[in-house]
């Protein structure tokens, strides 16, 4: 995949969140590390899972709270112009709620959405996953 200089990379998983921009070109993509933010989940929850002592759902809100703030996050730079173009990696599951969240500016931003979870990994492994024929 192409990835147009100033590009965002987000990385989402049910606890972490990941920027980075394309400082180089298109053809030979050199991933920045951006300062993500501090999400405030506490006001985004998973409102359609319930906890019992046979369900632990407590985990799974936790984790789609933080898709949603992630989320809410992503819309407001793109609605702000800070964000032009973006490509999401997250787990299916993540990537799921994210997905119920976006905006419709941030959907017309988005170049491309990756079910993979590359939270951790090395700025060369998230432009060879860039490159995989998916």
């Amino acid at each position: 995949m192409l990835l147009p200089h100033g590009a965002v990379i987000a990385l989402v998983d049910g606890r972490n969140f990941e920027l980075y921009r394309n400082a180089s070109d298109e053809a030979e993509p050199e991933l920045q590390t951006l300062d993500a933010p501090k999400l405030d989940s506490h006001n985004h929850s998973g409102g359609g899972h319930h906890s019992s002592a046979g369900n632990h759902a407590d985990k799974q809100i936790d984790e789609d709270a933080h898709a949603i703030a992630a989320t809410v996050w992503l819309n407001g730079q793109v609605l702000a112009g800070k964000i032009k173009s973006l490509v999401v990696f997250a787990s299916p599951k993540t990537l799921g709620e994210m997905r119920r969240h976006y905006h419709k500016m941030t959907e017309r931003a988005l170049l491309k959405e990756y079910h993979k979870d590359l939270s951790g990994r090395a700025p060369a492994d998230i432009v060879a996953a860039l490159r995989e024929k998916v």
